[in-house]
Formats: structure tokens, sequence, C-alpha cells
């Protein structure tokens, strides 16, 4: 799919999804229309050791729709990227599988959950993570580079998945796994419904 042929325009539909993820990393105890936090977390199965280690300013913003490590445990040493990492969670999940010898490189675009992610980082110490800023259609990673991507709730606000998805493949080496959770809709939606931002973000 061309990006004239998408359902939406692409930088209106990211510039509210930023909107909403900023209030998630500004305000988190704020009403959302979706859950957040510890107690997200554990009712996604998410195992307790990892839960209840982290402080409160780790989870509060976590914002997934599954586990995406329930499908496969990673290995030490592998090379990891989380596309949108937002504050962080997913990703220190990840550096404490792979260890020291692994590296995960989270990539956001909404400011604030960089801006929180690299804090919480420094907090619980994980040396072997960074963050970096772009988006999932054009991932900031060198080709061939990951062993594994994961992905919670993210690739559902992408307009273009297409794009998604060859980026994916382009930063997974030969034989590299994609573990994601997400949202898919099995029943067709209406033309008119697609063009509606408040339904992507909603």
């Amino acid at each position: 799919m061309s990006a004239t042929e998408l359902p939406v325009d692409e930088d209106h539909l990211r510039s509210e999804v930023r909107r909403k993820y900023r209030e998630v990393a500004l305000e988190p105890g704020a009403e959302h229309h979706f859950h957040t936090g510890r107690f997200l977390a554990g009712h996604l199965g998410y195992p307790a050791a990892w839960v209840d280690q982290v402080p409160e300013q780790v989870i509060e913003s976590f914002a997934g729709v599954g586990d995406p490590f329930a499908l496969r445990p990673l290995g030490p040493g592998e090379n990891v990227v989380d596309v949108g990492s937002g504050a962080g969670f997913d990703s220190f999940c990840a550096a404490w599988q792979v260890g020291d010898d692994g590296h995960v490189v989270g990539v956001d675009m909404t400011p604030e959950m960089l801006d929180k992610a690299r804090r919480n980082a420094a907090l619980v110490g994980a040396d072997n993570v960074e963050f970096r800023e772009g988006f999932a259609e054009q991932l900031p990673v060198a080709d061939g580079w990951a062993d594994v991507v994961i992905s919670n709730g993210v690739i559902n606000l992408c307009p273009d998945k297409h794009a998604a998805f060859t980026e994916i493949r382009r930063v997974l080496r030969p034989g590299g796994v994609l573990q994601f959770a997400d949202i898919a809709n099995g029943t067709p939606v209406p033309p008119g419904a697609l063009r509606e931002i408040d339904l992507w973000t909603g």
C-alpha cells in the first residue's frame, strides 16, 4: 500500500497517537480508555517476579495488550528491538532475559515516553538498554542487527502496516524472530470508519 492509498493522513494519526501517549506518560493515573500500569501487567500474565520488582514509576505508564514473551523466552546475549517501547517496561523485561551480553534498543515516537524510559533505565540500572526516537515504519536500527523484535499494541496504530513489517524484517537477522502482541479485527471495516482518526486512537 502506497502513502497515497493510506486510509488516514499518517502525520495526523501520529500527532493524535503522540497526544494520547503523552497523557499516559505524564498522567498515568488519569482516566484513559484502556487499563495501564501494574494491574494491567499482572492481568496480562507477566510473571509476578517482573511486575513486583520494579518501582511504580517504571510500570505506571505501561499500556500493552498482551505479553510478547509468552510466545518464547528470550535467550542470553540476544539483541532485541522493542518497537513502540513507551516508558520501557517491555524493554526492561527483555534486558533481564538477555543479560549483560545482550542489548535492547527501544524505539518510540513520543518524546515524553522517551524521556520517561531513559529515566526509568537509570532507575533500574538497565545498562544494556537504550532508547531511540523513531517510527515503526522507519526504525533507527541497522540492517540485520536484531535477533528478536518485540512489539506490544503498536502495529495496530500504524496505517501502513506493510511498511512496518518491512522495517521489522529489515532489522532482523536471517532466522530472527518477531514476537508481538496486538489487536486484530476479523470483521471488515467500512471505508468511512477507516478514515476516522478517533476510531484508530480510541
